[in-house]
């Protein structure tokens, strides 16, 4: 996909052959009826990817408003994570998605499986993990949801699965904006077209006085936001903005009538600060094996 082709309705494929919109829409900490209100207004301004999770405790009203938006299932793509505490529990957890996720099934709008599942972290011993993705991938085989892939995983933990000779994960989502590349979890995954999936793009407000950004703003008369989101885009990542708030919402999506050059892209590259520049706590932790 070539940065300058982008728009809303970009896609990239998957090795299981699925295709995966290129940029999707976070609920985290988002609870209750705003998450209704939040994915209605999404969906409406166009996304069609909505990046869930067990421990986010939002499927059943992601699913509500996928069934109250109009839009056919097949329409929006939709990704929900187990946590690695219930590696040996793979089956039960699959199990509460889907009841979750059907909870507002009608005559007229059947849920149906998730499009994704992720092991939301690798913070269990090597051995426990390889059985955990064992399970997703049965989960997969057995129809429970479309495709599988990893979060929050680092290089290292990629080539346990390899050197295991176990199948490759089709996404790996971790925290990746200007100032945490993680450039050699990228090149792992690009080398062997696992997609990278982006969460903080929007690195939480904590950066938005650097210089850079701000003179890129100007130079392009469009928000933070904006330069932030579309940075990734053209890295090729598929970033997961995240907001409560309508406006934000849409605007977040506004970011593909503009291109940002070579020259300032290399700008925005120079701003990594490796770990150091990391604001989530699920950044792949060097502590585990």
């Amino acid at each position: 996909m070539e940065s300058e082709h982008l728009s809303i309705h970009s896609v990239k494929e998957l090795l299981s052959g699925e295709k995966i919109p290129a940029l999707g829409f976070g609920v985290y900490r988002n609870q209750g009826p705003t998450v209704v209100s939040a994915c209605l207004a999404a969906l409406e301004a166009g996304y069609r990817h909505i990046d869930s999770a067990q421990l986010y405790g939002n499927e059943m009203e992601v699913a509500e408003a996928l069934s109250k938006s109009g839009l056919k299932r097949e329409e929006v793509f939709i990704t929900t994570k187990i946590l690695s505490k219930d590696w040996n529990n793979v089956a039960s957890c699959v199990q509460g998605s889907l009841q979750r996720f059907s909870a507002h099934d009608t005559d007229g709008f059947t849920f149906g499986v998730p499009d994704l599942l992720l092991i939301h972290d690798p913070r269990i011993n090597p051995e426990d993990r390889l059985s955990m993705w064992k399970d997703v991938l049965k989960a997969r085989d057995d129809g429970f949801v479309k495709s599988v892939g990893v979060s929050n995983f680092a290089v290292r933990h990629l080539e346990q699965i390899v050197a295991a000779g176990l199948e490759l994960p089709v996404v790996n989502q971790i925290e990746l904006h200007p100032f945490c590349q993680r450039r050699d979890i990228v090149e792992w995954c690009t080398k062997r077209c696992i997609v990278v999936e982006a969460y903080c793009p929007l690195v939480r407000g904590k950066y938005w006085d650097n210089p850079t950004l701000l003179n890129l703003s100007n130079k392009y008369q469009r928000d933070i936001g904006h330069i932030l989101v579309r940075w990734s885009l053209q890295k090729g990542h598929i970033p997961l903005p995240k907001s409560s708030q309508p406006h934000r919402i849409k605007s977040n999506a506004n970011v593909y009538d503009f291109h940002i050059t070579i020259e300032d892209m290399e700008a925005l590259d120079a701003l990594d600060e490796g770990d150091n520049g990391a604001i989530a706590g699920w950044n792949p932790p060097l502590n585990v094996p």
